[in-house]
């Protein structure tokens, strides 16, 4: 039977401790890895997350897939507390659901998304 894609996100958030935008600047300098997977053009409009590593959402699989030969060393990292950040904080649930079916156990999101954390008057860098 198909699921709504409102099912989706209930079953992709049940299991994750989303943080809101003050827990993310927190993990953030703490050492985590914050991932923004917004298009191109929506980071151009906006500006991006000071300290964010962009990773467009049609290849966050191969780069944080630890067993990938596309992956990127720097974020593949099984250990890591793993911040995915999109536009309003929705398609971050079903990305971060995923990187954690990948083994990446402490992937998350930003509840919100990028416009939480805008909203919220965190730094944000000019592109």
């Amino acid at each position: 039977m198909a699921k709504t894609v409102e099912q989706l996100l209930d079953e992709a958030r049940a299991g994750i401790e989303r943080l809101s935008p003050a827990e993310a600047f927190q993990a953030l300098a703490e050492g985590a890895l914050l991932l923004d997977i917004r298009s191109e053009s929506q980071r151009a409009l906006d500006g991006a997350i000071a300290g964010a590593h962009h990773v467009p959402r049609n290849v966050l699989e191969w780069r944080l897939d630890p067993s990938s030969a596309s992956r990127d060393e720097r974020l593949a990292r099984p250990e890591a507390l793993i911040v995915v950040v999109c536009d309003e904080g929705f398609q971050s649930s079903l990305a971060a659901a995923t990187l954690r079916q990948l083994g990446l156990g402490r992937a998350t999101d930003l509840v919100g998304g990028f416009q939480a954390w805008r909203s919220a008057g965190l730094p944000i860098e000019a592109l």
